[in-house]
């Protein structure tokens, strides 16, 4: 296995890219420590208020610097339907994405395979010339990124994020089709 890059180094890359931002999803339940309490809430049916910390949270102002400056962050999440506990919940919070400019997008796992789109694990695509290819403990964890820039590599996963998007359903259409809008 290639060296993995921490969250740090991972995450530098949001500070350099130039124009388009891709992560694509595959998994139906990620553990990831600081989640726990706010699912924990919602599986209570605790609702979140506009003042909630995920408004205001490093990631969604780093989302709206870079969508404010005219750069693309979108995403597509496969997800098994019926959602798990888990999905129904990223659901539900992407709302706050959204409205930092994220263009977030559901593809149900069954049409997948119909569609001829490739599997791939999780991945995020940088101005379409770089990748953080993702690579997970056994429970769900994020072990770390590897970066990737093999050339071939970059193209099938061109492919995948063209097919999934062109495929994938809109935020806004996906949490009214699961009611949770």
């Amino acid at each position: 296995m290639a060296e993995l890059l921490d969250n740090q180094r991972a995450n530098a890359v949001f500070d350099i890219f130039e124009h388009t931002a891709f992560r694509l999803e595959t998994r139906d339940v990620y553990v990831v420590d600081r989640e726990q309490e706010r699912f924990r809430r919602f599986l209570a049916g605790e609702r979140e208020n506009d003042r909630h910390p995920t408004r205001s949270s490093e990631w969604w102002t780093r989302i709206r610097r870079l969508t404010g400056d005219g750069k693309r962050v979108e995403r597509v999440r496969v997800v098994t339907e019926p959602l798990t506990d888990y999905s129904r919940w990223l659901l539900h919070v992407g709302q706050h994405g959204t409205a930092a400019g994220e263009d977030i997008r559901y593809l149900p796992r069954s049409s997948v395979g119909e569609l001829g789109i490739p599997y791939v694990d999780d991945y995020w695509l940088f101005d379409s010339r770089m990748a953080h290819l993702f690579h997970f403990e056994e429970d769900g964890r994020v072990k770390g990124r590897e970066l990737i820039e093999d050339p071939a590599t970059i193209v099938r996963l061109n492919y995948v994020r063209d097919a999934a998007w062109h495929y994938a359903i809109r935020w806004e259409v996906f949490a009214d089709k699961h009611g949770l809008r």
